[in-house]
């Protein structure tokens, strides 16, 4: 059977897409410095503040608390205004953050800058949603912006793996401040080639901001995060902790109810909880679990000395990062893979065997834990799923959505994976807390509460692959008119 014919308008829109992918992969490629650059030198950043090691944590808990409430505000304003200003202002705002960092005088105003940067977690939603438009009369809408968001995955895990390796090797020749000022100019860069390269196309959403819901689910997250938080450093017996949480979800009861009563609302609650979509975030909060706050307790786990704590692989910062870096080469492999895959399974099979690496991954983390050899095989199998997700949940939930509410459904999928992490993460430093002995660090967390992280990360991902049962079709298959989806075939369903 012969492919549909594809208008000249769509292959204008095919011939310059490669250009704007490029011009992408260049800010993915600070997104990707920014998340590995800082890991490896935590201990020094910690002595050139003059902080404890144990106050590091305070840098993670602001940027989650800033990216979760960033956006929505900026998902809308990509709807409104358009998807390439909001990715300058975003790009802008980490840039300042960044600057803050290499300048920084003092814990506090550090702190700031850190939580800034967190801006940053709403551009690969909104790369998607331009490369989406940009395809829109291609004939291969979908099939082309699955491509472009695996291009741009693959190209942030190399990034990252660069990232850390260079504030390693640099860390040990150049003062603090210069090796805090690289990240700064490269984003700084980076917004210049957004200014360039990518062309400002008008919002397609009416209305305005909706600062009353905006308001409703800052408080919210802002509660349920803060309690979190304060869960994480003062452990399940906290009563502030669970007072927040508890406040934070009543406080999501108000926000509904104002949000179905706007025309134009700040979060689309219908659209979230129609079939088109909820499936799709509901994977992407679930997905956030492993990929997210899976990672400091392998982190802890390899650097644990099994001569003194019976488990553990004793392995030094050097030999983690080493790991680190293997664990993203299978993310970049992932997403790379991901239009091959999908063309072999259908994209809905496709996605649900990811799910399922990710949880066999982490399964094996439970009886196979003892060398580097099975550390590297749990990590490798994890990593091959884990990429694929992160190129194409952003890809389905544009497709599921909209063509005025793309950015924000691409922004949701961001939002949604980082309270998943952010919840995990609090959760498994309970687990991971020593019983009975006053004082611990932890680093002297028991074996049986690393076992129970990896079996919850291994259950969540296994509910996201239930999860994409429920997807709409049409976010697993390629529209070939810009009128709506063809009707699913037997491959995509």
């Amino acid at each position: 059977m012969s492919s549909p014919r594809v208008p000249s308008s769509g292959r204008q829109a095919v011939k310059g897409l490669g250009l704007i992918v490029g011009f992408l992969v260049a800010v993915e490629i600070a997104s990707g410095v920014l998340q590995g650059y800082y890991t490896p030198i935590f201990p020094q950043i910690a002595d050139h503040l003059e902080i404890s090691e144990g106050d590091v944590n305070w840098f993670e808990a602001a940027q989650l608390i800033v990216s979760a409430l960033c956006v929505p505000l900026l998902s809308r304003l990509g709807d409104l205004i358009g998807h390439q200003r909001v990715l300058l202002l975003s790009t802008a705002v980490t840039a300042l953050g960044s600057w803050l960092l290499a300048f920084a005088p003092s814990f506090e105003t550090f702190l700031i800058g850190w939580a800034l940067q967190g801006a940053y977690v709403v551009w690969l939603p909104l790369e998607v949603s331009i490369i989406h438009r940009r395809t829109r009369d291609s004939g291969r809408q979908e099939l082309l912006t699955r491509r472009g968001a695996a291009v741009l995955v693959g190209a942030l895990e190399l990034a990252v793996i660069v990232g850390a390796l260079s504030s390693g090797i640099l860390v040990e020749s150049l003062d603090m401040n210069l090796i805090l000022a690289i990240p700064a100019l490269v984003v700084t860069a980076v917004f210049f080639v957004i200014l360039v390269g990518i062309e400002n196309a008008p919002g397609e959403a009416t209305g305005g901001i909706d600062w009353g819901g905006l308001g409703l689910i800052t408080l919210a997250l802002g509660l349920v995060m803060g309690g979190f938080v304060v869960l994480r450093l003062e452990g399940a017996g906290s009563p502030v902790a669970w007072l927040l949480i508890v406040a934070g979800l009543a406080a999501l009861v108000p926000f509904w109810r104002y949000e179905v009563r706007q025309a134009e609302p700040m979060v689309d609650v219908r659209l979230l909880v129609s079939a088109r979509q909820w499936p799709i975030q509901a994977t992407a909060f679930l997905f956030g679990i492993p990929v997210l706050g899976g990672q400091i307790p392998l982190s802890t786990f390899a650097q644990a000395d099994p001569a003194e704590r019976g488990y553990g692989l004793g392995a030094d910062s050097a030999f983690v990062s080493t790991l680190i870096g293997v664990y993203v080469i299978t993310l970049a492999i992932g997403a790379f893979t991901l239009p091959l895959t999908s063309r072999w399974l259908g994209v809905r099979r496709a996605l649900m065997v990811s799910c399922l690496l990710v949880a066999l991954g982490y399964a094996l983390w439970i009886p196979l834990h003892d060398s580097t050899a099975q550390a590297l095989l749990n990590m490798g199998i994890a990593g091959l799923g884990s990429g694929a997700l992160v190129a194409a949940l952003p890809a389905a939930a544009a497709a599921a959505a909209p063509p005025d509410r793309t950015g924000f459904a691409t922004g949701m999928t961001n939002a949604t994976k980082t309270v998943g992490g952010a919840i995990a993460s609090s959760i498994f430093a309970i687990a991971l807390a020593s019983k009975g002995i006053e004082g611990v660090t932890e680093a002297e967390a028991p074996l049986s509460g690393y076992l129970t992280v990896w079996a919850v990360c291994s259950v969540a991902a296994l509910l996201a692959a239930v999860s994409l049962l429920a997807a709409p079709k049409h976010a697993f298959s390629d529209r070939v008119t810009s009128e709506g989806p063809e009707p699913a075939t037997p491959a995509a369903r």
